[in-house]
């Protein structure tokens, strides 16, 4: 076998040196795609084997992790999209008044949005299934802001929409999540339900 010359060496050096570190994020941002460990092992491979194939086309000094995500993305739709299983059905009325009862009721408690402060504890298998109902251009949105904390211009060159398109896709995919996640968040304590009977009170007064 022949032994690959020094530009190839340097290329495969290169790479891995700037691709590789992002094999966990790839991973979790796949499986929360594939809703599967194998499919997510097998998309994150097709990703790196597409990258390293592609890789004279990547902008050095630019988001890296970025890139590989959009390759990620293309390959998920390409691949994978078709033989996945359809997220469960949601009723956006009933998740819209679930969201006003969170308003209503509780008193959020944290500095930064309680879809964020979710994330920190992915964990629980609540906050997956629930992920996982979200509609795709929703979950995709949220994963890759609330899981990856790119910014809505990275969100928006691995999607190829609009920015605009990021920022409403994302607060809509934030209310849906922290609707559906109500009861999860009182027991959790990242919000606080308030008493009925105090409410009341209050309102008297």
């Amino acid at each position: 076998m022949a032994k690959p010359d020094k530009a190839e060496q340097q290329k495969r050096r290169e790479f891995e040196k700037e691709a590789l570190p992002h094999l966990s994020a790839l991973y979790e941002t796949g499986f929360f795609l594939s809703r599967n460990e194998t499919a997510a092992e097998d998309l994150v491979q097709e990703t790196f084997l597409r990258a390293f194939r592609f890789w004279d086309k990547y902008e050095k000094g630019t988001n890296c992790r970025a890139w590989l995500l959009r390759i990620l993305r293309n390959t998920y739709i390409n691949q994978y999209r078709r033989r996945a299983q359809q997220p469960t059905p949601v009723d956006l009325e009933e998740v819209d008044r679930n969201y006003e009862r969170l308003v209503e009721t509780a008193t959020i408690n944290v500095q930064r949005d309680p879809a964020q402060e979710l994330f920190a504890n992915l964990v629980d298998d609540e906050v997956v299934e629930a992920l996982e109902k979200l509609p795709e251009e929703f979950r995709q949105v949220v994963i890759l802001s609330d899981l990856q904390e790119l910014s809505y211009k990275e969100i928006s060159d691995v999607l190829e929409c609009p920015i605009g398109t990021v920022r409403s896709r994302l607060s809509r995919g934030r209310k849906m999540l922290q609707a559906l996640l109500y009861d999860f968040a009182v027991k959790g304590g990242f919000i606080q339900e308030e008493n009925p009977a105090e409410a009341g009170k209050s309102e008297e007064s």
